[in-house]
């Protein structure tokens, strides 16, 4: 299934489309965290989103139409990957509440945003992709435009002076090196299978990876917490958007690795962020202080220069 007509910059709009479909999961998985707990609401994404993966694959070769693409080669180095993605993307999740239980959400999330430079060590470590000079300062601008909107206006302790060397610290630089090496192991799998689709693809990566974090951690709850997944079945209604939402969002992640290397997925996936900042915004009304205006500037700023390559 070749697809020529998938323009050089195509995978943008497929990374901003993934933010959005993140954005509105986050929405639907902070409400399910309050009534069946927040490792049931973490596999939601997961159990839920996987008949929509299924779906879409089944859709790509339905509409392929006659001849039919052959099924990709799957071998030891792909599932080896997509295995890296998928339990790294659970460790980073347990590593982020972790780190929010020690400190605040806040002050986490600040600690996790180094993902973005974590991608760019990983991806030249075990990708070999050394990202342009235009790519790495775009990461760091934009990175450096989150930390400012994550900050709070009075900063609490765990920012600075010991704060990084603090447990809190730990746990959320863990995170972020946990979603840098599930990108990373992404990006890994898509290189290693040859579909002849960015399509394809990315939505066999998905369909894979979510099997794999359903089967795991629906595994570990139903021998610990059982009662959990009882109650993620009669949330039926919530979890199926949040696992709708999340798979369309893994879908645009996983396609957009098949094109780009991870370092520019994940630098433009903080568009993200400008999502969930200027809709809380316009809801709470709220006044933008000098930093955060400054935050905003940069984060568009980073944005732009990864985008200014093609």
């Amino acid at each position: 299934m070749q697809l020529p007509a998938l323009a050089a910059w195509a995978w943008i709009p497929i990374v901003i489309w993934a933010a959005f479909a993140q954005t509105v999961r986050n929405a639907a998985q902070r409400s399910l965290t309050a009534e069946v707990g927040t490792l049931a609401a973490t596999l939601v994404r997961f159990l839920y989103g996987l008949p929509f993966a299924a779906l879409w694959v089944a859709a790509l070769y339905l509409l392929a139409g006659a001849p039919a693409p052959a099924l990709p080669a799957f071998g030891a180095p792909y599932f080896a990957w997509v295995l890296l993605g998928a339990v790294a993307q659970l460790a980073a999740t347990a590593f982020l509440l972790a780190a929010m239980k020690e400190r605040n959400f806040i002050v986490a999330v600040t600690y996790s945003k180094t993902e973005v430079l974590q991608v760019a060590l990983f991806a030249t470590l075990f990708l070999h992709e050394l990202p342009g000079w235009l790519s790495a300062l775009a990461m760091g601008v934009a990175t450096l435009g989150v930390l400012l909107l994550s900050l709070p206006k009075a900063a609490p302790a765990g920012i600075g002076g010991t704060g990084w060397i603090s447990r809190a610290a730990g746990y959320g630089l863990a995170s972020g090196a946990g979603f840098a090496l599930s990108a990373v192991g992404y990006r890994g799998a898509a290189l290693a299978l040859d579909s002849g689709s960015p399509l394809l693809t990315g939505a066999w990566g998905v369909l894979w990876a979510q099997a794999i974090q359903s089967l795991l951690l629906g595994s570990y709850l139903a021998w610990c917490q059982p009662r959990a997944l009882m109650a993620i079945a009669r949330s039926w209604r919530l979890s199926t958007l949040a696992g709708m939402m999340g798979a369309l969002a893994s879908i645009g992640w996983f396609t957009a690795f098949s094109m780009r290397p991870a370092t520019d997925v994940r630098t433009l996936g903080l568009v993200e962020v400008l999502f969930s900042y200027l809709v809380s915004r316009r809801i709470f009304r709220e006044k933008l202080g000098t930093a955060e205006r400054v935050g905003l500037a940069l984060v568009l700023a980073g944005l732009v220069g990864v985008c200014a390559q093609l």
